[in-house]
């Protein structure tokens, strides 16, 4: 196994280790990663698409996740944030439910 990839968005090697030691699998400069891993059965993915950042969550223990969509197969995945992610892109994604509603803000004005 490779201590490298190149990432399927932006390009860019990144090491599999981030700079606290933990493993990672998404690019910590655009958090794209690359389909390779098949969720419901285990093993490898034959799909190989780019897995999109479209969310973060955060778990009850406080550590947050991204979560990836797959462009090719729409699977949904989360993976742990890693401490040299890109925290502007972190960010963006974390308050845009609260930037871009899902519903009229005026709503709150008639409860």
């Amino acid at each position: 196994m490779s201590d490298t990839f190149l990432c399927i968005k932006c390009g860019l090697n990144v090491t599999v280790r981030a700079a606290d030691g933990t493993r990672r699998n998404h690019c910590p400069a655009c958090l794209h990663s690359e389909h390779v891993i098949d969720h419901i059965e285990g093993g490898r993915s034959d799909c190989r698409s780019r897995m999109m950042p479209i969310a973060i969550a955060v778990l009850r223990t406080g550590d947050w996740m991204v979560v990836h969509r797959c462009v090719g197969c729409d699977l949904l995945t989360s993976n742990p944030v890693c401490t040299d992610d890109n925290q502007l892109i972190l960010m963006r994604m974390a308050v845009r439910p609260l930037a871009e509603p899902p519903f009229p803000l005026e709503t709150f004005g008639s409860l």
